[in-house]
């Protein structure tokens, strides 16, 4: 009878070892307080929708806050892969701590998936997957529309890191090719609280326009002093200025702003045949729901892409291997890189192998601040 009990007990054990092996575990690292809490928070709200089964099997959604540092970001990652044991990554928001992350993440062999446009080494970028669009095919869009205005010189201010050297990067090609000439490039950091030495340089180097390339409530602060010092030109922000705080703090100063931006938060706007139209409205509706009215953001978009692409990519890698395993992150990984084009709110997504950015230059529209809204510049 003793050894029924055993023999049954141990069954027991290794049955409920297996069921929660098939549990997919999923590390969340979000700056939820710190420069970047405008970016993380909307994401993590609209985490609240996200899944809680996914391919059958039970979703753990493990949210840590990396306060906007790199060195928590960094963290928490060590802690997912080494403690938690997660299937995948999700974040950062930012790109400093996206970066942070990378490494970690790649010699684990388990897949981040970036709500922040990050650059990586290419031993890391295997398992790096980028939600925000890349710089180059938001740079297309923008340079589309610098040409139209017939501007004929450029001044540039942006953040001292990985976000701003990857917009200056994309940019300056662009600008060379057309002809427009960059007079003045400023830099700060995302800590500054003011610009004023740099917007003195810009102004007095007189450019048609000058690009903005900053994030949240921080991208309004280089156009305020711009403008408390005279400058009267066209201003163009990036898509990581998209969001209620740049119009909140940036009030007159940011009137007439054009910003580049993914279809996300452009949704009744779309025509018709915008690809992303559907999952668009969607995301804004889902969104809202929880946030409240008139409260869409483009970040909380990263996170609703994100729900689309698991919902796709996991049932196709449970196929190869059962999650908690080594298998099943890289068959994560290569379902992500072969399940083809995927429509999401943020434009339509088809990684590669060779190509884990993925978005097309059909991507980016053009969006104007008008009355405090983001309009889209027909």
């Amino acid at each position: 009878m003793k050894l029924k009990i055993t023999l049954l007990a141990s069954i027991l054990g290794a049955s409920l070892c297996s069921a929660a092996l098939a549990d997919i575990n999923i590390g969340v690292s979000l700056s939820l307080t710190g420069p970047g809490a405008a970016l993380g928070a909307p994401m993590n709200t609209q985490l609240q929708s996200f899944p809680k089964t996914l391919g059958g099997e039970k979703v753990n959604l493990i949210i840590l806050d990396d306060a906007s540092d790199p060195g928590k970001a960094a963290q928490n990652a060590r802690r997912f892969v080494s403690q938690d044991k997660v299937d995948i990554i999700f974040g950062s928001c930012l790109t400093p701590t996206s970066a942070s992350i990378t490494p970690i993440a790649a010699e684990a062999k388990t897949v981040q998936i970036s709500g922040a446009p990050v650059g990586a080494p290419p031993e890391a970028e295997p398992f790096l997957f980028r939600l925000p669009q890349g710089f180059d095919v938001m740079a297309h869009a923008m340079m589309e529309h610098i040409k139209s205005k017939g501007i004929k010189t450029l001044g540039f201010i942006g953040y001292a890191d990985g976000y701003g050297e990857g917009w200056l990067k994309a940019m300056q090609p662009r600008l060379e090719a057309a002809g427009i000439k960059l007079v003045d490039v400023e830099r700060f950091a995302r800590t500054d609280t003011s610009v004023t030495p740099q917007a003195l340089k810009l102004v007095a180097a007189k450019p048609d326009a000058i690009l903005v390339v900053a994030s949240g409530s921080v991208a309004a602060m280089p156009e305020i002093a711009l403008r408390e010092r005279g400058f009267k030109g066209i201003m163009y922000q990036t898509h990581g200025a998209v969001g209620p705080n740049l119009v909140r703090i940036g009030g007159k100063a940011v009137e007439g702003t054009f910003v580049v931006s993914g279809p996300a938060t452009a949704a009744e706007e779309l025509p018709d045949s915008h690809p992303s139209k559907k999952a668009s409205i969607d995301f804004v509706r889902s969104f809202e729901a929880i946030a409240g009215k008139g409260q869409k953001n483009q970040f909380a978009g990263h996170s609703y892409d994100f729900a689309v692409v698991m919902e796709k990519a996991v049932p196709l890698a449970m196929k190869k291997a059962k999650p908690g395993t080594a298998e099943f992150r890289v068959a994560l990984r290569d379902t992500l890189e072969t399940m083809g084009r995927t429509v999401l709110s943020h434009g339509v997504m088809n990684w590669s192998k060779t190509d884990h950015w993925g978005y097309t230059n059909e991507t980016g529209i053009m969006t104007v601040v008008q009355n405090g809204e983001f309009r889209v510049v027909k």
